[in-house]
């Protein structure tokens, strides 16, 4: 039996769903395939999370995220990273101005921090101590500079992307930092029609453009909206078991984990799944999470946040192959959960 929404809470879902699937359109303008990507980061910006996607060079992470910041009526900034960017460069610093009277004041010049879409492109190609001048600008949405905290205008939503670890000249990201990217996003390649379809759109002259078709207090509104999505206790509990099923030698992990991870996910993992879950069913036209909704969003949630160790790394064995063990051996129900706990501690 289907509950019936309330009409005003049913008005915000379609206006949700509209401006999800309006911005949607006017990215694939530019972008083509990479729908679970796109998908991702349209679902960091409605719940106010940040999105990092990873990539080689030339697969269009960039493109996308000049494409998403046409789309919104925002202020948008790119930062380059690159070896020799100092923590100044991103967030701002102090200067001295004199006036016309000759007299000297500092003044602060505002970074490239100071926007509402922040692109942080190939951001492990600087070294950490720049990295980490994100870190309380993505966790407080302010900036703390010449001993005065300044708020970041809402809503604050970085986007970075990096080049594979294995590409030379490239710093691994602090795991403080990993952890407040609400998504990592993997930009596989184009399939053949997707590349011809790119051909035809880059190499025959044709130009597109990107309409803005959402504002700042609309995405606030669907970002408040999010969270007033409803979960069940026991899909709640599921996702809590997922989570602590990342954990080696924990009461849910399984055989997978305890033989690759060295480190299992943090609570923000809870947090993040539970988040992207809710999008998912409002796109679906529903005001209550389902458990497929949870499994969805387990693997860009979670990818991130656990640590593989040297075994897995020889075995080739990657964070998303044990996460996807995980999903297909962590049961729905409690009692399940139970059963199989007991099972393995015979």
């Amino acid at each position: 039996m289907t509950q019936a929404i309330d009409p005003q809470l049913q008005t915000r879902c379609d206006a949700f769903r509209r401006d999800y699937l309006a911005v949607q359109q006017e990215i694939g303008k530019v972008i083509v395939g990479h729908k679970n990507v796109v998908d991702g980061v349209l679902t960091c910006l409605f719940v106010g999370g940040h999105a990092l996607l990873e990539g080689v060079p030339g697969l269009g992470k960039t493109a996308l995220i000049r494409a998403l910041s046409e789309a919104l009526k925002l202020k948008f900034s790119r930062v380059q990273f690159t070896p020799d960017l100092m923590p100044a460069d991103v967030i701002g610093t102090n200067i001295i101005e004199e006036d016309e009277h000759g007299r000297r004041a500092f003044k602060f010049m505002e970074g490239p921090i100071f926007a509402q879409i922040v692109l942080a492109d190939e951001i492990n190609r600087a070294t950490p101590k720049t990295q980490s001048a994100l870190l309380e600008a993505m966790q407080e949405r302010q900036v703390t500079a010449g001993g005065e905290i300044r708020k970041l205008q809402p809503p604050f939503f970085v986007m970075a992307t990096q080049n594979p670890l294995e590409q030379e000249g490239t710093y691994p990201l602090p795991e403080a930092q990993l952890d407040r990217f609400f998504f990592k996003l993997t930009v596989e390649y184009s399939s053949r029609a997707e590349l011809i379809e790119i051909l035809d759109r880059t190499a025959t002259g044709k130009s597109v453009r990107v309409q803005s078709v959402i504002d700042a207090a609309a995405i606030i509104t669907h970002q408040q909206l999010v969270r007033q999505v409803v979960i069940a206790p026991h899909v709640r509990d599921y996702i809590v078991r997922l989570v602590l099923g990342t954990i080696p030698g924990g009461e849910f992990s399984i055989d997978s984990v305890n033989q690759y991870f060295r480190v299992g996910a943090s609570p923000r993992a809870a947090q993040a799944i539970e988040l992207g879950a809710k999008v998912r069913a409002l796109l679906d036209q529903r005001v209550n999470v389902s458990f497929d909704d949870v499994r969805q969003v387990v693997l860009p949630a979670m990818r991130h946040r656990v640590a593989i160790n040297f075994e897995a790394e020889a075995q080739g064995m990657s964070a998303d192959k044990v996460l996807t063990r995980l999903l297909e051996e962590t049961p729905t129900t409690a009692v399940d959960a139970v059963e199989q706990s007991s099972k393995r501690s015979v």
